[in-house]
C-alpha cells in the first residue's frame, strides 16, 4: 500500500491593517475581561468564578447540615467543568469566601487552615476542607425551579446558571473589588439588616439617597473599626456611587500602676495585614517619626490587641494616635467605585440606590418564574389527582378495563375523557392504593392544590401581590441578620468626622513637654536651662557679655525673637542649645543681620497682641499669631529704613485700657489704647511727636489701677494721671517728680 496523500493546504492571506487587527482583538480581550472576570453582576454580587464555585458545591450536595468535602475536590469541578482556568486562581477565590475577616457574610464554612488576618496564607487545597454555609444557600434558593437562565459551559457538556437566584444582598452585604480593562470595581461590605430596613422604606416611597443614609449610615466593615466619614460625603458617595470611606482603627487607653498608660488596638481597618501593620509601626519607631512611641507588642490571640507604649506619661494619648493615624495604615481611605454589570452585560457605576432597586427588580423576575415553575407542578398533579379521584368513582369498572382490554390506556382515556397523563398515572398505580383511606388523603391534597394554584394565579397576575411577597421575604432575611444576632450585628462602629489636626499641633505632640528657662544675652547668644526658678546670679556668660532676656517656657513652647530691623524670628523650644555651656549666637540660627539687635524674646501664644514700635515714635498693635515666621529669613512686621530701627515690643495684658508713651526728650503722655490701631504690618502711627530725639519707654495699663513706674527697689504709682491725658501724637509734659532719669517706666 502506497503512502496517503495528505490533503493540500490553501493559505488564506487576510488584507488589513495593524491597527484594525489589534482593536479587534483587544476589543474581543476586553470585553471578556469585563464580563467574565473582573465586574461582579448587580443582581447576585458575583464574578463569574464565585459563582461557579457554589454552583459546583451546591451539585456535590455540600450543604451547611452535610459533611465538608476536601477543597481539591471542589476545585476539580469547577476547573474541570465551568472554569476552565488555573487551580491557584479557583482555591485563591474560594478561601477568600471563607475568611471572615475578608467577607463580612462569609459564603464557605471551611475547615483548617484557611488563613489569619496576619496575611499568612491557607494551607495548600489537599488539607482543608470546605462546604456552604447559610448565607450561600439564600443565594442558591430556588436555582432548581427555574429561578434563573441556564447556558452551556465552556465545552457544552454541561449546563451552568446565567446568575443565582440572589435572595440576599450578596453585591452589597460582602462588596466586591476587581479590575478589569479601562475600568475597576471596589465596593465596601454594608449590614445586611440596615439593607433590609432601607429596601423595606423603599418599597414604601421613593426615597433620596439622604434619607438612605438614615437606614445605611455606612459600611459595615468584617474587621470593625471606626468610620469618621462626613455626612455629606457619604451621601455623596450613595448619590454618584464615587467616593471615600475614611476607617479608624479602633483603640482604648489602658491606664498602668504609677500614673502611666498604654494604647490598645482592637480592630484595625479592613484589608490592611497586621504582621505589616505592625513592621511600619516599629519602622516609625526606629526612625524617630513617632519619637514619642517607645515600642508596639503583639498580644493578639483569636482577638487583635496590638499594645502601643509611649514614651513618656505626659503625650496625650489622642495626639500620639493622630501621628500614628497620619503615618501608618491605622487609618485608610475605602475608595468606592460602585461599576457592576448591569443585568450581567452592560457595565456601568450605579448609585445605592440603583443597585437595591435592580437586586428588588431581579428578586421580582424571580418570584414570578419560581411562581410559575411551581405552578406547572401544581397543575400538574392537579391534574394527575383528579384522575386518581375517577378511578375511586368507577373502580370496578376501571379494574374490567384493564384486565380485560388489550389497549387499556386508550379504552381508559375513551370511557372516562381522561388527558393521557391521567390515563399514564392510573395504569401505574398500585392496588394497595385504593383504600378508603387514600381517597381522602387525595381529596384533601387536591383541595390543598387548588388553593395553592388559585394563590399562585393571582400572584403571577398582580405586581402589588408580589411586591407584598417580596416584602415578607425581605423582613424574613431581616430577622435571620438582625443587629441582635452575633452576624448580624454592626462591627463597623459609627464615628464622629474628624477634622484635621493642625500640623504645627501635631508637631507639639511629637516633643516632650518640659519646662525650660530660655536664656538669651546681649550680643545674641541663646540656650535652654531645664527647669524653672533659676537664679540670675547662676547663668554664666561669656567674657564682656551679660545678660539681656530670661524668659520661662516648655519645650513644646516657640519663641519669638523681634529685632531691630523689624523683623520676628522663630525658634522651636526643643531646638534651642543646651543650658551647660554658652549656648550659641542667634545669628547661626536664623538669618538676623550683622547690624540688627535684638529688641525683645517672647513666648508664642496665640491669643496674644503685642504692642511693636520705632524709635521715631511710630507703632501699632499686631496679634501675636501673625507675627509667627514659618522660614530662616523671618518675617517683616514692623516697616522700618534708614536711621530709624525698631525700638520696642511689648504684651498687652488682659484688661489694660490706656497707654503711657515717653520720649528721649523726658516729655509723657497718656492716651487711650482704643486710639492705637491693629495691623498685621506696616509703619504704624504716631504714638507721640519729637522735636528732639525719639521713643524712649512705653507701657500699658488699666486707668483703674493706675500708671506705676519703677522707684529704687519698689514701684510708684502716679496719683494724678490727668495732666498727662491727651490725644494720640502729642508732645506731652514732663514726667512726675521721681520719675527716673533713665526714661523707663
Amino acid at each position: 500500500m502506497g503512502k496517503r496523500k495528505a490533503p493540500e493546504f490553501e493559505p488564506q492571506i487576510i488584507d488589513s491593517s495593524i491597527n484594525e487587527l489589534l482593536s479587534e482583538r483587544y476589543l474581543s480581550y476586553a470585553l471578556s475581561t469585563i464580563m467574565s472576570r473582573s465586574l461582579p453582576d448587580v443582581r447576585d454580587g458575583m464574578k463569574p468564578v464565585h459563582r461557579r464555585l457554589l454552583y459546583a458545591m451546591y451539585q456535590l450536595s455540600l450543604n451547611p447540615d452535610k459533611p465538608p468535602k476536601k477543597s481539591a475536590r471542589v476545585v476539580g469541578d469547577v476547573i474541570g467543568k465551568y472554569h476552565p482556568h488555573g487551580d491557584s486562581s479557583v482555591y485563591d477565590a474560594l478561601v477568600r469566601l471563607a475568611q471572615d475577616f475578608a467577607v463580612r457574610y462569609p459564603l464557605i464554612d471551611g475547615q483548617g487552615n484557611f488563613g489569619n488576618i496576619d496575611g499568612d496564607n491557607a494551607a495548600a487545597m489537599r488539607y482543608t476542607e470546605a462546604r456552604l454555609t447559610s448565607v450561600a444557600q439564600l443565594l442558591l434558593e430556588g436555582i432548581n425551579e427555574n429561578a434563573v437562565d441556564f447556558r452551556p459551559t465552556y465545552d457544552g457538556s454541561e449546563d451552568e446558571p446565567v446568575v443565582l437566584p440572589g435572595a440576599f444582598p450578596n453585591l452589597l452585604a460582602n462588596g466586591s473589588s476587581g479590575i478589569a480593562v479601562g475600568m475597576a470595581t471596589n465596593i465596601p461590605p454594608f449590614n445586611v439588616a440596615e439593607l433590609c430596613e432601607a429596601m423595606l422604606a423603599m418599597l414604601e416611597d421613593d426615597l433620596t439617597e439622604k434619607q438612605l443614609a438614615k437606614y445605611v449610615p455606612g459600611p459595615d466593615f468584617p474587621t470593625g473599626g471606626i468610620l469618621v466619614s462626613d455626612k455629606k460625603e457619604i451621601v455623596e458617595a450613595y448619590k454618584t456611587g464615587r467616593g471615600a470611606f475614611r476607617l479608624r482603627a479602633k483603640w482604648d487607653k489602658e491606664d498602668l500602676k504609677g500614673g502611666g498608660y498604654q494604647i490598645v488596638v482592637t480592630e484595625i481597618p479592613y484589608q490592611v495585614q497586621k504582621s505589616k501593620l505592625i513592621e511600619k509601626i516599629a519602622e516609625l519607631i526606629n526612625t524617630k517619626k513617632v519619637p514619642l512611641l517607645d515600642d508596639v507588642r503583639d498580644e493578639s490571640a483569636e482577638d487583635i490587641r496590638l499594645v502601643l507604649v509611649p514614651r513618656s506619661r505626659n503625650v496625650e494619648p489622642e495626639l500620639l494616635m493622630e501621628a500614628l493615624f497620619r503615618n501608618c495604615d491605622l487609618e485608610t481611605r475605602f475608595n468606592m467605585n460602585m461599576n457592576v454589570l448591569e443585568m450581567g452585560v452592560t457595565p456601568r457605576v450605579m448609585s445605592l440606590k440603583e443597585v437595591l432597586q435592580s437586586w428588588l427588580d431581579h428578586q421580582q423576575v424571580v418570584l414570578v418564574r419560581r411562581s410559575r415553575h411551581r405552578l406547572e407542578k401544581v397543575l400538574h398533579r392537579l391534574e394527575v389527582l383528579e384522575g386518581f379521584l375517577t378511578v375511586y368513582l368507577n373502580v370496578d369498572k376501571v379494574i374490567k378495563i384493564i384486565r380485560t382490554k388489550d389497549k387499556p390506556k386508550e379504552e381508559l382515556i375513551k370511557a372516562f375523557k381522561l388527558t393521557e397523563v391521567q390515563a399514564e398515572a392510573i395504569l401505574n398505580m398500585r392496588l394497595r392504593a385504593l383504600n378508603k383511606l387514600q381517597e381522602i388523603e387525595l381529596k384533601s391534597e387536591h383541595d390543598a392544590l387548588s388553593k395553592e394554584r388559585d394563590d399562585l394565579e393571582k400572584l403571577i397576575k398582580s405586581e402589588a401581590r408580589q411586591w407584598t411577597r417580596i416584602k415578607k421575604q425581605i423582613s424574613t432575611l431581616q430577622d435571620m441578620f438582625s443587629q441582635k444576632t452575633e452576624l448580624g450585628k454592626r462591627r463597623t462602629k459609627i464615628g464622629k468626622a474628624v477634622t484635621l489636626v493642625d500640623v504645627e499641633e501635631l508637631a507639639e505632640a511629637m516633643i516632650e513637654k518640659e519646662p525650660i528657662t530660655v536664656i538669651v544675652s546681649k550680643k545674641g547668644w541663646i540656650k535652654a536651662m531645664k527647669g524653672h526658678g533659676h537664679n540670675p546670679k547662676d547663668i554664666k556668660y561669656k567674657d564682656g557679655d551679660r545678660g539681656a532676656f530670661v524668659i520661662e517656657a516648655q519645650t513644646t513652647d516657640k519663641v519669638l525673637v523681634f529685632g531691630s530691623n523689624g523683623r520676628f524670628y522663630t525658634l522651636a523650644g526643643d531646638k534651642l542649645p543646651p543650658g551647660r555651656g554658652f549656648g550659641e549666637p542667634i545669628r547661626l540660627m536664623v538669618d538676623l543681620p550683622n547690624d540688627a539687635d535684638i529688641v525683645d524674646v517672647e513666648v508664642f501664644d496665640p491669643a496674644a497682641r503685642m504692642i511693636v514700635a520705632a524709635d521715631d515714635g511710630r507703632g501699632f498693635i499686631v496679634k501675636m499669631e501673625d507675627v509667627l515666621a514659618q522660614t530662616k529669613n523671618g518675617k517683616q512686621i514692623l516697616n522700618v529704613s534708614g536711621k530709624v530701627e525698631a525700638k520696642l515690643c511689648r504684651r498687652l495684658e488682659e484688661g489694660h485700657d490706656h497707654i503711657a508713651v515717653i520720649g528721649r526728650n523726658r516729655k509723657m503722655l497718656v492716651f487711650a489704647l482704643a486710639d492705637l490701631p491693629e495691623m498685621s504690618k506696616g509703619r504704624g502711627v504716631i504714638l507721640q511727636k519729637y522735636k528732639d530725639g525719639g521713643l524712649s519707654d512705653l507701657k500699658t495699663f488699666s486707668w483703674d489701677e493706675g500708671l506705676s513706674y519703677k522707684y529704687g527697689s519698689g514701684e510708684t504709682f502716679v496719683e494724678d494721671l490727668n495732666p498727662w491725658v491727651g490725644e494720640r501724637a502729642q508732645a506731652g509734659r514732663l514726667p512726675p517728680n521721681g520719675f527716673p532719669k533713665s526714661n523707663k517706666f
